[in-house]
């Protein structure tokens, strides 16, 4: 289940669409969220980018964290971390590290990408095992992909039912992102009311999710693209993930006075 409370927190990344190929974010920028089953807290995450230097590059190293909290962590203790070093210049990620523990489940891997090879580079270090993968043009993993749209695509120009597609490797396996614009809206967060732009993720129906079109995600419609809100259709129920903190932003903030 935790699982994908964090993986929801991720899709909410990967929604933040920018203007016209200038920079929505830099180093300090900070996230928290708060995750939620209506009034019961599953959990806190958070997002933050720092600056860093991998292999002799300048690079944004980005981390995601999650928690279980309250009740839940009492019956099913969770640590979720997930990280990625991208290119400052071409927002394109150089590795993405994911390690988790939920409930006893445990997962660490690593994924280097080679651009001269186009391949990935996936190392299990629970099993200690690696292995090589072919990737395609202009791959991002599932944080980069969030900082890749919101430098790469023009918000101005999208109307309603436009849809905008990313190639994603993740754990081994390449796949086509594809995400829906919907159109404008004001929500009420704990920082004020935001105007934001209203997208849905197309996501597979499985065991997870009740259809292709269960997740519906809000960003703020201003320079900074900042994620707000997500709520999501699941098998189980609905899950909904809320903006509680921020701090860093790269853009004045403004929220709509009445």
């Amino acid at each position: 289940m935790k699982n994908t409370i964090l993986f929801l927190l991720l899709v909410i990344t990967s929604t933040a669409i920018a203007q016209e190929n200038h920079k929505s974010f830099d180093s300090g920028e900070w996230f928290k969220f708060r995750i939620h089953y209506g009034l019961f807290t599953a959990s806190y995450a958070t997002l933050e980018v720092k600056d860093e230097v991998l292999n002799g590059k300048p690079v944004y190293h980005i981390k995601g964290f999650g928690e279980s909290s309250g009740f839940l962590s009492v019956f099913f203790k969770v640590e979720d971390y997930y990280e990625t070093y991208i290119d400052k210049n071409e927002v394109k990620p150089y590795k993405f590290i994911r390690k988790i523990n939920e409930g006893g489940h445990t997962k660490n891997t690593e994924i280097n990408f080679d651009y001269e090879k186009n391949e990935a580079l996936v190392i299990d270090k629970k099993r200690s095992t690696q292995k090589t993968y072919p990737i395609k043009a202009n791959v991002q993993d599932m944080m980069s992909s969030f900082y890749y749209l919101r430098n790469n695509i023009d918000v101005s120009s999208l109307k309603k039912g436009d849809e905008t597609y990313v190639n994603m490797f993740f754990d081994n396996e390449n796949f086509l992102f594809k995400l829906r614009y919907l159109g404008k809206e004001v929500i009420n967060s704990e920082v004020g009311k935001i105007r934001c732009l209203k997208f849905r993720p197309i996501v597979q129906a499985d065991r997870v999710f009740k259809e292709e079109e269960s997740l519906t995600v809000w960003v703020s419609d201003d320079d900074n693209r900042m994620p707000v809100k997500i709520k999501a259709d699941i098998l189980v129920g609905s899950i909904q993930a809320d903006l509680e903190a921020f701090k860093g932003l790269k853009y004045p903030f403004k929220i709509v006075v009445d």
